[in-house]
């Protein structure tokens, strides 16, 4: 079984409802059940997406947009969804979270992202790291562009969608 990472979109309700839960249960259980549609497999593309973003240049605003988008910010305080048994991503770094405000910074950030001008920049001398990687991952042949995105397509929808909805976005390794 592979870890992928994933995202959910919650109200700031069903969070409060999650650490009141697992401050009542004995265990430490959140009742972490996460909302099937509001949820996004976003697989290993979020290392292939930064480095693209990375090798293009300069823009610094897009790059840490990106980062807070698939790496979630340290100081949103989602420590009870991490409570082993029932840490809700056992297989990577605790889950993280972003606030509805930040998740629209983040939304109008990426809407921004010209991927097909990023990946035009590669060099022409050699295979690209990005294309090794998820060559490497998922034996992708020249379908790394087509991969890159598809998964920048679903994370800028995801967004703008929990935007929209004003959410909050969780983010965790499973």
């Amino acid at each position: 079984m592979a870890v992928t990472q994933q995202l959910a979109r919650v109200s700031a309700e069903y969070l409060a409802a999650c650490r009141r839960s697992a401050e009542e249960s004995p265990d430490g259980d959140p009742g972490w059940d996460r909302p099937p549609a509001d949820v996004l497999d976003l697989d290993w593309a979020a290392a292939a997406l930064l480095r693209t973003r990375e090798r293009a240049g300069p823009d610094d605003l897009q790059l840490n947009a990106l980062r807070d988008a698939t790496s979630g910010d340290p100081n949103v305080d989602v420590g009870y969804l991490n409570t082993h048994p029932h840490a809700i991503g056992p297989f990577g770094p605790a889950a993280t979270a972003v606030t509805p405000v930040q998740v629209t910074r983040i939304s109008d950030l990426l809407a921004d992202i010209d991927l097909p001008s990023l990946l035009a920049t590669r060099p022409a001398d050699g295979p690209d790291l990005t294309a090794r990687t998820v060559d490497r991952a998922y034996g992708s042949g020249g379908a790394s562009e087509a991969y890159l995105l598809e998964h920048l397509d679903a994370l800028r929808a995801f967004y703008r969608e929990a935007s929209r909805r004003r959410l909050h976005i969780v983010l965790w390794w499973d």
